[in-house]
């Protein structure tokens, strides 16, 4: 029996190769959704930060149209904090007072949740291929040990050499499986980490817009008494 790679390929029944192959293709996914959210995670973050630096300016000033017009730049497209804190000036923006402070909280929370999902797009791919992928290692497994059986009826006896193939295809199949689930969690674990952090970030940016939005309230209705 060719114990390579190449020769237990070969000696597998098609359900066993079925197996390897429906794995593969969870690896594939998997390794595609974390390839994607890399790039994303990388985009998003850069511009958002970025924005957090800048926007810093307008609001000192009190411009609100300037601010609300840097959150619709192109340069912020891939931003979640410029959807985030655009959807909320724009919301005072339209009335700059407490019920326009109301609307924006309202904006805030909204957007925050709409982009929270946006940001776990793919998580649920990671997370069933890290529960499922032992499972249908599993069944590999069984295939092979039927396999190995079938090897033994046909050589009237057990010995190590007529049942080898079967026992190297369920060990492949068990191996395959835990290699994928292992994948599949780490990256689920180490995104789930990338996107509190970001959750984390929005809380305190949202909560900075909050009292910038009610101080500048205050500060026109104090101008607007004053005339």
């Amino acid at each position: 029996m060719d114990l390579s790679l190449a020769g237990i390929w070969g000696a597998m029944g098609i359900p066993a190769k079925l197996v390897v192959v429906t794995m593969m293709i969870m690896l594939f996914w998997c390794v595609y959704v974390a390839a994607e959210r890399t790039f994303f995670f990388f985009a998003s973050r850069g511009q958002s930060r970025t924005l957090a630096g800048a926007i810093g300016a307008p609001l000192k000033n009190g411009d609100l149209d300037a601010a609300v017009k840097m959150t619709k730049s192109e340069a912020y497209k891939k931003s979640y904090l410029a959807v985030i804190l655009g959807s909320a000036l724009t919301e005072y923006a339209a009335r700059t007072d407490r019920h326009g402070i109301a609307a924006a909280k309202r904006a805030l929370d909204t957007v925050s949740t709409e982009e929270g999902s946006a940001l776990r797009k793919g998580m649920n791919i990671l997370a069933t291929t890290g529960s499922t992928a032992p499972f249908v290692g599993l069944v590999g497994t069984i295939f092979g040990i039927i396999n190995a059986f079938g090897m033994m009826a046909e050589a009237g006896g057990g010995d190590l050499t007529s049942i080898s193939g079967g026992i190297a295809e369920a060990l492949v199949s068990t191996a395959v499986g835990i290699t994928v689930a292992i994948v599949a969690i780490w990256f689920y674990n180490y995104f789930n980490a990338v996107i509190d952090d970001i959750m984390k970030d929005v809380s305190v940016s949202s909560a900075e817009l909050v009292d910038w939005l009610e101080k500048d309230a205050l500060r026109r209705a104090e101008v607007t008494a004053a005339k």
